[in-house]
C-alpha cells in the first residue's frame, strides 16, 4: 500500500505561537539589545497571572533544573516590563522555577510589550502546543480561547497547531461532572476513559461509572465496553469485564502523553522491553495530521 505525501498546504504544527508574536511590538529595551536575549535577575520576575497549568510534575521539574545546573537555559523565556522595573513571564514558567531550584540569579528573557488580552493569548497558546498539559487543563485553556477571544474551533485549531477534532474533544470534557474532572486531572481516568463516559447523558451515570472504572483498573477498551453493556444491555456480555495484567507504570505513562499529544488512540504492547506501538485513527484527516506530527519531531 503506498502511502500519499501529506498536503504541504496544510498548516504546519506548532506554528500558533510564532503566528502571534509578530503582531506584537517590541520594548525599547528589547530593541537595543538587537531582539537578543537580556540576562534578568530572577528576583525582579513575577509569575504570569494569565498561567493556564494548575499542576506541574516536581520530579521533573528536579530534572530540568539539574539540566540548568550543568547547561545553562537553553531557551530564553518570554517577558514583558511592568511598573517599578519588574518583569512579567509571559512563556516559560518551568524554565523559570527550574531556575530558581539549581540556584541561578539571572536568566536570559526575550522581552515584549505586549498587552493584558496578547499576553494572556500567548500564554494560552503556548501552553497548550506543550505535551505535558492534562486534558482538563488542556480542555480548559480552549474554553479560555473561546470565551474570551471569541475564537472558533477552526481557529483554535490552526493556532494551536492541532486537529479540529482534537480541539473539539477537549472541549466535550467540560461537560463531565467535577468530580470526573476531577480524577481526569490526578491521571486516575485517562482521557481515553473521559471520552468513553461521555456517552452518558447523566453526570450521576458518568460518576457511578468512572468509580467503577477506577475500582476495576479497566483499560480505556474495557471501559469501552462495560459502558456499552450499560447503554445497551442487550448486547452486554454474560461476564463482569475483568481488570487486565498489570501494566508497568512507566509504560503507561508514556502511553497517555502520546494520546494527549496525538489526539488519538494509542496501545503500547511491552514485553520485557521489546513490543510495539499501535496508533488508531478514524479516519483520514486524522491519518494525514499524524504523519505531519511525526514528521515534525
Amino acid at each position: 500500500m503506498s502511502i500519499a505525501a501529506p498536503d504541504t498546504k496544510r498548516r504546519a504544527l506548532g506554528k500558533g505561537l510564532d503566528s502571534l508574536l509578530p503582531r506584537v511590538q517590541a520594548a525599547p529595551v528589547a530593541e537595543t539589545e538587537g531582539g537578543k536575549p537580556k540576562e534578568i535577575p530572577l528576583e525582579q520576575l513575577d509569575r504570569n497571572p494569565f498561567q493556564t497549568r494548575s499542576r506541574m510534575n516536581e520530579d521533573q521539574l528536579e530534572e530540568l533544573a539539574a539540566s540548568i545546573s550543568a547547561n545553562g537555559v537553553v531557551q530564553p523565556i518570554l517577558v514583558r516590563p511592568i511598573a517599578n522595573g519588574r518583569f512579567q513571564l509571559i512563556a516559560g514558567e518551568r524554565r523559570w522555577r527550574a531556575s530558581q531550584l539549581a540556584g541561578k540569579t539571572t536568566i536570559p528573557a526575550i522581552l515584549r510589550q505586549v498587552s493584558d488580552e496578547q499576553a494572556m493569548e500567548i500564554t494560552i497558546v503556548e501552553n497548550l502546543q506543550r505535551a505535558d498539559l492534562n486534558p482538563m487543563e488542556q480542555a480548559r485553556a480552549y474554553e479560555r480561547l473561546s470565551r474570551e477571544f471569541h475564537m472558533t474551533q477552526e481557529q483554535m485549531a490552526v493556532r494551536t497547531g492541532k486537529d479540529r477534532a482534537t480541539v473539539s474533544n477537549f472541549l466535550r470534557l467540560l461537560r463531565l461532572p467535577e468530580s470526573v474532572q476531577t480524577c481526569v486531572e490526578s491521571g486516575d481516568l485517562s482521557f481515553g476513559h473521559a471520552r468513553t463516559l461521555l456517552a452518558f447523558e447523566h453526570a450521576e451515570d458518568m460518576e457511578k461509572a468512572a468509580k467503577r472504572v477506577i475500582g476495576l483498573s479497566l483499560s480505556v477498551r474495557q471501559t469501552e465496553t462495560y459502558v456499552q453493556g450499560l447503554l445497551h444491555p442487550e448486547r452486554a456480555a454474560k461476564k463482569e469485564p475483568k481488570p487486565e495484567p498489570l501494566v508497568d507504570p512507566n509504560v503507561r505513562e508514556v502511553q497517555e502523553q502520546l494520546q494527549r499529544s496525538l489526539g488519538l488512540k494509542v496501545n503500547i504492547e511491552d514485553h520485557g522491553g521489546r513490543g510495539k506501538v499501535i496508533i488508531e485513527y478514524a479516519k483520514l484527516e486524522d491519518f494525514d495530521t499524524l504523519l505531519e506530527q511525526l514528521a515534525a519531531m
